[in-house]
């Protein structure tokens, strides 16, 4: 088999999403090239430790992104080559820029929801209203909206963690309608001997017939049936990431907007809008899925009261 092969299979077997093995060959892929097509087995930390330096002090690509390309190259050999690499050498570290999240006052949010229709406009009240990530919105099932307890789960989020947030009142008869929606078009797959989406990780073997479940249906599924390109079977995937990405832009254009917004400006917009309401910081963090407070802290600098919360002494002269 041969090694990017390799790494596909070892990847597929520890259950890393799609973009995720995508991301990994990427970076495997250059680091071989990088070093004249030699095999990684005849390199280790010196020539990983290159290859992130030059990243770093060529390419000027961001912290994260040197942050991946190591994590793929430390998956290369420690699970697929087996091979420990050791301590790395001096390595030039891509510089981490401490910017604060552009964040939408209430009135800004509500003009640019009012802005958009359809189907984007029900995915941006998600991410604001329950402070979804994109992937999150698009990737959400059926099942996992819970009108009884007024809750979304959130299932395999950042860091395959599962949650729960809450189901705004307005939009539950909005989701009502679309899953609805979604009963039609999965009745009609099924009688076209369609009808099946991706199960994650062994699910599939375990209930065989689950694929075909409504429950297990995406709340917002793509137009059109897809071959999986692991399995090449034909099934009808979620809508991608970047239609939501094109209609918010839009929308921006369309209501005046001059500072620079994106999907996730709606999620950072619920993290301080809530905090700037009086919630407990550790129900933020709760409600977003963070792992540490100290990321949920960011929240607090950007909050409408600025500075701080700190006076300014020009508004207090007489």
């Amino acid at each position: 088999m041969k090694l990017l092969d390799q790494v596909r299979d070892v990847l597929r077997k520890r259950h890393y999403s799609i973009r995720t093995e995508q991301a990994y060959v990427d970076w495997i892929k250059r680091y071989i090239f990088f070093h004249d097509k030699r095999h990684p087995l005849e390199m280790g930390a010196t020539e990983i430790s290159r290859f992130l330096s030059y990243l770093a002090t060529e390419k000027h690509v961001a912290a994260s992104t040197q942050n991946q390309a190591l994590n793929a190259l430390v998956f290369l050999y420690k699970q697929v080559l087996q091979k420990e690499v050791g301590e790395l050498g001096p390595t030039e570290r891509a510089k981490k820029p401490e910017r604060l999240p552009t964040v939408m006052s209430r009135g800004e949010a509500g003009r640019l929801l009012a802005s958009m229709t359809g189907i984007h406009q029900l995915m941006a009240k998600l991410l604001y209203g329950c402070g979804l990530r994109l992937m999150e919105c698009v990737r959400l099932r059926i099942k996992d909206v819970d009108f009884e307890q007024n809750q979304i789960l959130v299932r395999d989020g950042k860091g395959m963690k599962d949650r729960a947030t809450m189901l705004p009142e307005q939009l539950r008869p909005l989701l009502a309608e679309q899953i609805k929606r979604v009963l039609i078009l999965h009745e009609q797959d099924l009688r076209n001997g369609l009808g099946e989406v991706y199960l994650p990780y062994a699910l599939e073997r375990k209930y065989p017939n689950a694929s075909r479940e409504i429950g297990w249906q995406y709340v917002f599924p793509a137009d059109r049936i897809s071959v999986d390109p692991r399995s090449g079977r034909r099934r009808r995937h979620h809508v991608g990431e970047d239609g939501l990405q094109r209609a918010v832009q839009r929308a921006a254009r369309t209501a005046g907007f001059t500072k620079p917004v994106s999907p996730h400006t709606f999620r950072h917009s619920f993290a301080t809008h809530l905090l700037e309401a009086g919630y407990d910081i550790r129900t933020v963090q709760e409600l977003l899925g963070h792992k540490d407070v100290s990321t949920t802290m960011i929240y607090t600098h950007v909050m409408k009261r600025g500075g701080m919360g700190v006076k300014s002494p020009l508004d207090t002269l007489e």
